[in-house]
């Protein structure tokens, strides 16, 4: 990763006010509605969003995990400037994206300082009032860790965390970690209540704990499995109120570094904390992570052990019945140009280098869904042409990684 792109992971930013406390802002009290939209994803209604595509997805376009079928494809909404257009060009694109067959949509409380959740809620009140889509057909993810701005970066940030945060008992500022990190139960409970509001829903389908390693670079490791236990057993009663389905963690680093690597992630020893807080049946079903032609170590790197056999995150997921989905599947465009012809001729051949991309994610052994940022039509309807295309095979992708 870049230097620069970890200064940017660094450097997300911070807090939101919480519309039920004290004076909540103006473009909180704008996006709060009490009239929620009902409901989350089910079996009953995914199957039935993917009959629509009966006659037009390829096979294996969608996969069932978690009793409910997801898409091969799904859209992204990190980036983009804060601004009124581009709000509107999400949610134009949100919607063209499940017309057309992908029903996983992601988000995070600080994307856009709240303003790509908010331009979800804007697609699902189109999609479920006049496009004919039910809320039970669409799995939507969002997370929480960040501190999140309002809209805009505000001028006195301490100022800004101080008020909406510290203030309200919501975080203290030992709470914080490096200015920008927090994941203390009251602080979750705020934030999903915020991005619920944000997207006017009544409950989200997936809820990940955002790079939770950014906390181990300042507490120990024994600290950091106490914090995340408490963070579990926080979401594990949101999930009993019916607030969200299922929990995770979206990470950067954390599950692609050796072991002994600072900031490295034991999935063995997350599940372990799942099933002490939350039984066999703890809701902990998800982890995200970045998976694409230049950071294949999900399915590279024998970094997870698995009682005492060492083996691939993806095989180790799988063991655990966890599912996996990947985050920057293009790597901003990165690597979506130039592709080298092997590539393009084992991907099938493709239109376009992007496609190819995104076929090598969604065409990995273990990866269920492949999010791909997607902030215009036409970025759509490319992306979205992959949904008519079956998955690489898996023993003719697994020959790109041949070495004879």
């Amino acid at each position: 990763m870049s230097s620069e792109l970890k200064a940017g992971i660094r450097s997300l930013p911070p807090p939101q006010r919480d519309c039920r406390a004290g004076d909540p802002g103006p473009l909180a009290v704008r996006y709060f509605n009490p009239m929620a939209i009902p409901g989350f994803a089910t079996l009953e209604g995914t199957t039935r969003y993917r009959e629509r595509f009966k006659d037009s997805a390829a096979e294996n376009h969608f996969r069932q995990q978690q009793n409910l079928w997801l898409s091969s494809i799904g859209i992204g909404t990190y980036l983009g400037n804060p601004d009124t257009a581009t709000d509107g060009r999400y949610r134009d694109a949100v919607v063209r994206a499940v017309q057309l067959g992908a029903n996983v949509i992601d988000t995070a409380a600080n994307y856009r300082f709240q303003r790509s959740e908010r331009s979800i809620g804007d697609a699902l009140r189109v999609l479920t009032s006049e496009r004919g889509v039910s809320r039970d057909e669409i799995i939507i993810c969002t997370k929480g860790g960040y501190l999140p701005f309002d809209g805009a970066p505000p001028r006195d940030i301490r100022r800004y965390v101080e008020e909406t945060f510290v203030k309200r008992g919501i975080a203290g500022f030992e709470d914080i970690v490096g200015g920008s990190h927090c994941m203390t139960p009251t602080y979750l409970q705020n934030q999903l209540g915020q991005s619920l509001r944000n997207m006017n829903l009544a409950c989200v389908d997936v809820y990940y704990i955002h790079n939770p390693e950014s906390q181990l670079g300042h507490v120990s490791e024994e600290e950091f499995y106490a914090r995340l236990q408490a963070a579990f057993e926080s979401l594990e009663k949101s999930r009993a109120q019916e607030k969200l389905k299922f929990y995770g963690v979206a990470t950067w680093n954390g599950f692609r570094v050796p072991r002994e690597a600072p900031g490295y992630h034991s999935l063995q020893r997350m599940v372990a904390v799942a099933r002490e807080v939350g039984g066999e049946s703890h809701g902990f079903r998800f982890i995200q992570l970045p998976f694409n032609l230049a950071m294949p170590e999900a399915l590279t790197l024998a970094n997870q052990m698995v009682d005492s056999e060492q083996m691939s995150l993806l095989e180790a997921a799988e063991a655990f019945g966890i599912t996996v989905v990947s985050s920057a599947s293009i790597f901003q465009g990165r690597v979506a140009r130039g592709l080298p012809e092997n590539i393009r001729e084992s991907m099938g051949s493709l239109p376009t280098d992007a496609e190819a991309a995104i076929q090598f994610v969604r065409s990995a052994p273990g990866i269920t869904t492949a999010l791909v940022g997607m902030s215009s039509l036409e970025h759509v309807e490319e992306n979205l042409h992959l949904a008519g295309v079956g998955p690489v095979k898996p023993e003719q992708f697994m020959k790109l990684f041949s070495t004879t």
